[in-house]
């Protein structure tokens, strides 16, 4: 079987009618009904057996399930030249959040300087989901033991009306409070993001469980 074939035979009618609900901006007919486990399975043993680098040049891919899993098989590589190659080659062909946010290659967390280079460049694209990509990866990278308050200025200086990225920023914001309170907080006092993302950011970092309740009523207090 070809990869595509591999994916069909994993199929699930009901999943990929509940995934073309969560991503209204993709057709129905491009959802197969692979759930992310069995996805991420198949990624992980066509990995292992050097079977993958056809499939990762052949670009754009159909359907939404072969875009997951190609963005779980650029996490599986090892090398951190050639999986910033392969992740620049597909981030033109991202298009919607699931596809985006699945993108989690583990080679990163090893090159955190040439990372932020990157973080810096992807963030600025025109391109909605390479924006959003460059967020996520700075919350995922950048806000534990290698944070610096100047990096709250890379989302922070994104202009954007696209959804989104609108809500990976806030996401992005919701995280940072929960890490970094003293730091990411002056971005919520001074306003200094969109109306809405602000609202969402607080909203989102107030169901968090890392946020104190005392915490909690401070961000209430500064909804616009």
């Amino acid at each position: 079987m070809n990869i595509k074939e591999e994916l069909f035979a994993l199929q699930d009618i009901s999943y990929a009618d509940f995934q073309a609900r969560l991503i209204p901006n993709i057709p129905r007919e491009m959802f197969i009904g692979v759930r992310v486990p069995q996805a991420r399975k198949l990624a992980k043993m066509l990995a292992k057996e050097g079977k993958s680098s056809q499939f990762l040049r052949d670009l754009p891919h159909k359907y939404y399930d072969e875009n997951i899993l190609h963005g779980l098989l650029l996490s599986e590589i090892r090398d951190y030249g050639a999986c910033i190659k392969a992740v620049d080659q597909f981030l033109p062909y991202v298009d919607n959040w699931a596809v985006c946010d699945v993108l989690s290659p583990k080679i990163f967390n090893k090159h955190k300087t040439a990372l932020l280079g990157k973080v810096k460049e992807w963030s600025t694209s025109d391109k909605s989901y390479t924006c959003r990509f460059g967020i996520k990866v700075l919350m995922s990278y950048f806000l534990d033991d290698d944070f610096s308050p100047a990096y709250l200025e890379i989302p922070a200086s994104v202009n954007s009306e696209e959804y989104y990225v609108q809500m990976g920023i806030a996401w992005f914001f919701a995280t940072a409070l929960a890490k970094q309170w003293e730091a990411s907080i002056k971005y919520i006092e001074e306003n200094r993001l969109d109306k809405w993302t602000h609202n969402k950011a607080i909203q989102k970092a107030r169901e968090s469980k890392r946020i104190t309740p005392k915490q909690k009523d401070y961000l209430k207090s500064l909804k616009r």
